[in-house]
């Protein structure tokens, strides 16, 4: 799905920037207009950009980017920053909290952008011309807390089905499965005639949930304020994804590194079927003796009796609210630069990641590692974009831990999931 907005177009429109001031609340102010044109050389400003990505493979694309923004912005100075991913949100929060040390701009994960925005240490951008770009409905969603928008989308992801091209060949199939029982049944030819396990399921919560979207369940619903993660929906997806491994048709997940046993399998084609997100196509077509990339099939997940669904991922650009009038303006030009269609474009190809602006697929349609992601995209789900979304996985996957690997009984352990969210993520809501 698409939110459709007017589109920032070309390097003329990289030039219109807010003049209006952030303010410690995270609010904007609309008494100027937030659209005016101004000079690019008129913009002067020293800016530090908290970067989270890969420092070796990913950061590299991103200086090059910061280099182009430059020869418009000439007066504008990034300070980049790698910042390691597991340290970040605490880091942040924590010079936030203090209103000393904090970055401009921040690279955050998506569940990470509601909390911030709670404790009010984002900068709101309704108003501003960040918000004129053709971002993705659903990875734009993460943005948005309490009716404001406070961030735009730098890169997405999400989880699909990736499958052996030769293995389903020597098992005569000859497209990959919509449905969770096609699953099983191509598992039963591919053991059959191609002597390969047919798929393997990570047991972390996050690669449960599109047997959970594929019948309609959900974790919570945010307006009743409801805890929701032991549904009759849930439960049904889950026991689906349990008795794919009961039956033989999924291997039983390695109990001490499931997502590296995962990846080791598949790479060697000794596993047909995974369901794993973009950021492992560089890795899989690399792989010795996989065949490339020619030879990885990209699908939707799966879906159940209800839809196929799968949770959105990915990070966002975000500005901090502690600064004033001309810094604000200067980072909103910088994001509104780097999360452009052209910018996008530019890491998509570079680095084969998944664009949040809509416009930068048009840029890139000859690229066969973006495009083959279009119909996992096309079924994402947002998932609940609550400023506790960011605790949710660790009583999930212990769940699917349970489930998944000791058999536990599915209602049981979904019970002691939502037990777990009440008494520590959402104890406001009811179960």
């Amino acid at each position: 799905m698409r939110r459709v907005l007017p589109a920032v177009a070309g390097a003329a429109a990289l030039a219109l920037v807010v003049a209006a001031c952030g303010s410690d609340n995270g609010s904007t102010s609309t008494e100027e207009s937030p659209g005016a044109s101004v000079d690019p050389t008129s913009l002067s400003a020293e800016l530090t950009w908290w970067d989270t990505s890969d420092p070796t493979n990913e950061a590299p694309a991103f200086k090059q980017l910061i280099k182009k923004f430059n020869e418009t912005y000439p007066n504008i100075t990034i300070n980049y920053q790698s910042v390691p991913f597991a340290d970040a949100q605490n880091k942040f929060k924590t010079a936030a909290q203090a209103d000393s040390g904090a970055p401009d701009i921040l690279r955050a994960e998506v569940a990470w952008v509601p909390e911030f925005a709670s404790l009010g240490y984002l900068y709101a951008l309704d108003g501003t011309p960040l918000l004129d770009g053709n971002f993705l409905e659903n990875p734009l969603s993460s943005n948005v807390y309490d009716g404001k928008t406070y961030g735009v989308p730098q890169v997405t992801d999400t989880l699909g089905l990736m499958y052996n091209k030769k293995l389903f060949a020597k098992a005569g199939i000859d497209q990959p499965p919509a449905t969770w029982d096609e699953v099983a049944a191509d598992a039963k030819l591919l053991k059959q005639k191609a002597g390969v396990d047919g798929i393997y399921i990570n047991s972390g919560g996050y690669f449960l949930l599109p047997f959970m979207y594929g019948e309609g369940g959900d974790l919570v619903d945010t307006e009743a304020q409801k805890i929701t993660v032991n549904s009759p929906e849930n439960v049904k997806g889950v026991t689906t994804a349990q008795d794919l491994v009961k039956s033989g048709a999924a291997v039983k997940p390695d109990a001490n590194d499931s997502y590296g046993t995962m990846m080791t399998l598949f790479k060697e084609g000794k596993v047909a079927m995974i369901v794993n997100g973009p950021w492992e196509v560089a890795n899989v077509e690399s792989a010795p003796g996989f065949g490339g990339f020619d030879n990885l099939g990209i699908a939707a997940v799966p879906a159940g009796s209800v839809q196929a669904g799968a949770p959105v991922g990915g990070h966002n650009y975000v500005i901090y609210s502690g600064m004033d009038e001309a810094k604000a303006a200067a980072a909103i030009a910088f994001v509104q630069f780097m999360s452009s269609p052209e910018s996008e474009a530019f890491i998509a190809n570079e680095l084969s990641l998944l664009p949040g602006n809509a416009d930068a697929y048009d840029l890139v349609t000859d690229n066969p590692k973006i495009s083959a992601w279009q119909p996992a995209l096309d079924v994402t789900v947002q998932r609940p974009w609550i400023p506790e979304g960011g605790t949710f996985f660790g009583p999930l996957d212990e769940m699917a831990t349970k489930v998944m690997i000791q058999m536990e009984d599915v209602q049981k352990a979904l019970d002691e999931a939502a037990q777990q969210y009440k008494t520590d993520v959402v104890p406001d809501y009811t179960l």
